[in-house]
């Protein structure tokens, strides 16, 4: 499984830059930045070897395909985010015959899925914590997804997003999940365990007493 960093601050993606496999970024993350949309995403595409996700802010199919084209302008590593609705999919479809790699968001359903799918998306990003938030369980949607797509053979990728713990990276994994997007401060814990960090301190006693 591949693991995406769910961010537009350059320096967690410094700090993770040799584990990671690419980037996922949205409009709420490049906010946070305190910086220009266009220099932060050219940036993370510059520092990044594999996928970047950038997204529109237009709402029409038209305006959709020209941000999504001039993104691309950007980078070949570039992957443009589209929203999960009519007008998304229609650009989408447009985009995956003019080469421009695609990632559908918000997607909510498995029927959402198979549409983006369908439509030629390159990735889908199913929402699981978004989804547990409301008493549902996200990761059955990823199974569903995964079942659809290999079934009929779709080259489309899932991106597992909105992961709001080391839990979902893990049944992501377990799943067959090709990709989850995973915020900094989530990534930091896949690293942690407590019996780790306790035979850590018992090493270093060990060494200090045979060094003396």
């Amino acid at each position: 499984m591949k693991i995406f960093l769910d961010t537009a601050e350059l320096d967690e993606i410094k700090k993770y830059i040799e584990l990671i496999d690419g980037v996922t970024t949205n409009p709420t993350l490049v906010m946070k930045s305190e910086r220009n949309f266009e220099q932060v995403c050219k940036d993370i595409i510059k520092k990044v070897k594999g996928p970047v996700s950038v997204e529109t802010v237009s709402e029409s199919e038209e305006m959709m395909i020209k941000e999504a084209i001039e993104f691309a302008k950007w980078g070949k590593n570039v992957v443009v985010k589209i929203p999960m609705t009519h007008e998304g999919l229609k650009a989408v479809k447009e985009l995956s015959k003019k080469g421009v790699k695609t990632n559908v968001t918000l997607v909510f359903s498995a029927n959402q899925a198979l549409l983006a799918a369908k439509a030629g998306a390159t990735y889908v990003s199913p929402f699981v914590g978004r989804l547990d938030d409301q008493g549902m369980d996200g990761m059955q949607l990823v199974a569903e997804i995964l079942d659809i797509f290999e079934n009929y053979e779709f080259p489309t990728e899932v991106i597992v997003a909105s992961v709001r713990s080391p839990e979902h990276v893990k049944a992501a994994a377990l799943l067959g999940a090709h990709i989850a997007t995973v915020p900094p401060q989530i990534m930091e814990k896949l690293f942690k365990h407590s019996r780790t960090d306790e035979g850590m301190r018992k090493f270093m006693e060990d060494w200090e007493k045979v060094s003396k």
